[in-house]
C-alpha cells in the first residue's frame, strides 16, 4: 500500500473532564430529571424557579462552549457514549439528518415512552417508524396552519374556556393552573377521543399515573396492566369514532400493517400537557406586556379569513416556549459513526441538544431573555439561529400546527372575554425569568 493509500486518521471528538461531567449532570441533566421530562413534578419546578436552576444550566453550557469552542464534545460518562452539541450548525445537522444517522429512537427515550406508547412513531426505526409518522402527520394534518377539523374543534375550545371563566368569576375571580388545566384536559379529550370523553377524568388519571412511572424510564418496571388498560381505552375511543374527533379523523386516513394507531394517540394526549403548561405562560407575557395585550385584542376582534389569523397570539406561543422550553434536552442517537469538523462521534452516542442554551444565549442573541414574538413573522431556515420549540427537521413534531391552533384559540376566548392581572409574579420585560412555574401562577380577572 502506497503512503497515498492510507486511510486518514479520524481522531475522536474532545471529550470533558470527569469534573466537568459531573458539573454538567448536576447543572444541566440533574434539574431536568429532577422536574420530570416526562410529567413535572409541581414542587421541583418551583424550587427551579427559585433558585433559577435553569439559568444555572444555561451558563454551564456557555462555559463548556467557551473552553471547547464548536464541539460536540463527549461527557465522560461511563458505559454510555454522550454528546452534548455546542454549535448552531451542529444543531441544524443533528435534527435535518434523521432517522439516519441520527435516530429519535434514542435509548433513554424508548425506555421511558415504553411505559405507555411502545410503538409510538417517536421511538421507532425503520419501516415501522415511516409507517406511523405517516399516520401521525395524516392525522394531525401537519402541514397546514388550521386542520382540516377545525370548524369540530374551535367551539369545543370556546365552549369549556367559557365555562371556566364563569366558574372562576362564581368562585371569586382568582385563576390558578389547576382549574385552567383541567379545563384545557376537558379540551384535549374532546378533540382527540370526542364529546363522550369530556368528563373521563379517570383516563387523564391513568395517564398520569404511566407517565409519572416513566419519568423513571428504565429504572422503575412497566406496569404492564395500566398500559394495557390505556391502550384498549384508546382503541374503544378508535372503533367509536365519534364524529368531530381526531380518533375519528385517524380512521379514514391510509394505514400500513405497522402503523399502530392506538399506540399513536397517548403521545397526543401526553404532548398536549406541556401544551397547556406553554398556553398558561403566555397568558403571563401578554399580561405583563400591555401593548401586546392590546395588539392581541385587536387582532381577535378583526375580521378573520381563518382561524389561522392569529399571528400574534400563535407568535406568544411559539416565544412561551422558546424562552421556557417544555422538551428543553431533543435527544438524538446515531446508527454510524458521524465525522465532524473537529473529529469522529461513535455509533450508539445520545447526541443531546440542551434548547435553553440556544434560545437564551444572550452573548449571541440580543433578544435571549426578551419576549419577541417578531422572531416568528416568518419561518424559519437552516440560516437562521436554532430556535427549536417543536424540534426541527424530519423529526419535526408532527402536531405542532394543530398545537398552535388550539392553544392560540384558547388564548384568545380567555383575553376576549376579560380583563385579567397578573398578581403571582412580577415580571421584568428586559429580562424574563430562566423558569416561569406554571403551577405557581395566578390571576385576577376583573
Amino acid at each position: 500500500m502506497t503512503a497515498s493509500a492510507v486511510p486518514p486518521v479520524q481522531n475522536p471528538l474532545p471529550s470533558a473532564t470527569a469534573l466537568e461531567t459531573i458539573q454538567t449532570l448536576r447543572d444541566v441533566q440533574g434539574p431536568m430529571i429532577a422536574k420530570g421530562p416526562i410529567i413535572r413534578r409541581p414542587a421541583v419546578v418551583a424550587a427551579s424557579e427559585r433558585f433559577d436552576l435553569d439559568g444555572r444550566a444555561v451558563r454551564r453550557v456557555q462555559t463548556l462552549s467557551e473552553k471547547y469552542g464548536r464541539g460536540p464534545l463527549m461527557l465522560n460518562v461511563p458505559g454510555r457514549p454522550m454528546a452534548l452539541v455546542l454549535d448552531p450548525d451542529d444543531v441544524h445537522r443533528v435534527l435535518e439528518a434523521a432517522p439516519e444517522p441520527f435516530a429519535p429512537a434514542e435509548t433513554l427515550k424508548r425506555e421511558a415512552l415504553s411505559h405507555f406508547e411502545p410503538k409510538v412513531a417517536l421511538i421507532s426505526h425503520g419501516e415501522e417508524r415511516a409507517q406511523r409518522r405517516r399516520l401521525n402527520e395524516q392525522a394531525l394534518h401537519s402541514d397546514h396552519p388550521v386542520h382540516r377539523m377545525a370548524e369540530a374543534f374551535l367551539p369545543v375550545v370556546r365552549e369549556e374556556a367559557e365555562a371556566l371563566l364563569a366558574q372562576t368569576r362564581a368562585d371569586g375571580g382568582a385563576l390558578a393552573y389547576q382549574p385552567f388545566f383541567e379545563a384545557w384536559s376537558r379540551v384535549v379529550r374532546r378533540v382527540v377521543l370526542g364529546d363522550s370523553a369530556r368528563d373521563d377524568t379517570a383516563l387523564t388519571d391513568l395517564t398520569e399515573k404511566l407517565r409519572a412511572k416513566a419519568n423513571w424510564a428504565f429504572l422503575r418496571p412497566i406496569d404492564k396492566d395500566g398500559r394495557a388498560e390505556l391502550l384498549d381505552q384508546v382503541q374503544a375511543a378508535l372503533d367509536r369514532a365519534e364524529p368531530g374527533s381526531l380518533a375519528a379523523f385517524m380512521g379514514q386516513q391510509p394505514q400500513g400493517p405497522e402503523s399502530e394507531p392506538a399506540q399513536q394517540v397517548p403521545q397526543w394526549l401526553f404532548a398536549f400537557d406541556p401544551a397547556g403548561m406553554a398556553t398558561f405562560r403566555a397568558l403571563a407575557l401578554l399580561v405583563s406586556h400591555a401593548e401586546r395585550l392590546a395588539e392581541a385584542r385587536r387582532e381577535i376582534d378583526e375580521p378573520q379569513d381563518s382561524a389561522a389569523d392569529l399571528p400574534l397570539l400563535r407568535a406568544t406561543m411559539l416565544e412561551s416556549l422558546r424562552l421556557w422550553p417544555t422538551t428543553p434536552m431533543i435527544l438524538r442517537e446515531t446508527t454510524a459513526d458521524v465525522t465532524f469538523d473537529h473529529g469522529v462521534m461513535p455509533a450508539g452516542t445520545s447526541v443531546l441538544i440542551f434548547a435553553p442554551f440556544f434560545h437564551r444565549d444572550e452573548r449571541h442573541l440580543d433578544f435571549a431573555h426578551r419576549y419577541t414574538p417578531s422572531l416568528w413573522d416568518a419561518p424559519r431556515t437552516r440560516d437562521d439561529w436554532p430556535l427549536v420549540p417543536f424540534s426541527a427537521g424530519p423529526g419535526l413534531c408532527p402536531g405542532r400546527n394543530l398545537v398552535l391552533l388550539l392553544t392560540s384559540q384558547m388564548l384568545a376566548e380567555v383575553i376576549g372575554q376579560t380583563d385579567l392581572t397578573l398578581e403571582s409574579h412580577t415580571l421584568d420585560p428586559a429580562r424574563l425569568p430562566g423558569l416561569l412555574n406554571n403551577f405557581g401562577l395566578r390571576f385576577r380577572l376583573g
